[in-house]
């Protein structure tokens, strides 16, 4: 009777163990998708306002990002993202978009 008693705990603490790492990795995987999105929407924001910097200082938008890269200080990260910048007017804020290239 004691021996299975002592299976039924092993088996229960072994899988509780189980169940306890895949809520650890679970959770890690989450927050790994948010620090990626914070990260992503802080690059947008960089690069509207050095967009913004060019407009209040030169009295029109970039028409391109490598023109922020080279007069406002912007730095690119080539490796990890993907900057699409799309003007439209010399008066009108330009469509800015960021991918993460490791998610693919």
């Amino acid at each position: 009777m004691k021996k299975a008693s002592g299976r039924k705990f092993i088996i229960t603490v072994v899988l509780a163990a189980v169940i306890l790492l895949a809520a650890v990795f679970a959770w890690a995987g989450s927050r790994a998708r948010s620090n990626m999105a914070e990260q992503t929407e802080s690059i947008r924001d960089a690069v509207r306002a050095r967009a913004l910097q060019c407009y209040v200082i030169e009295g029109a938008y970039p028409e391109s990002l490598e023109y922020l890269v080279e007069n406002y200080g912007l730095a690119v990260n080539t490796d990890d993202y993907r900057i699409v910048y799309i003007p439209y007017a010399e008066n009108l804020p330009p469509e800015i978009k960021v991918i993460y290239l490791k998610d693919k």
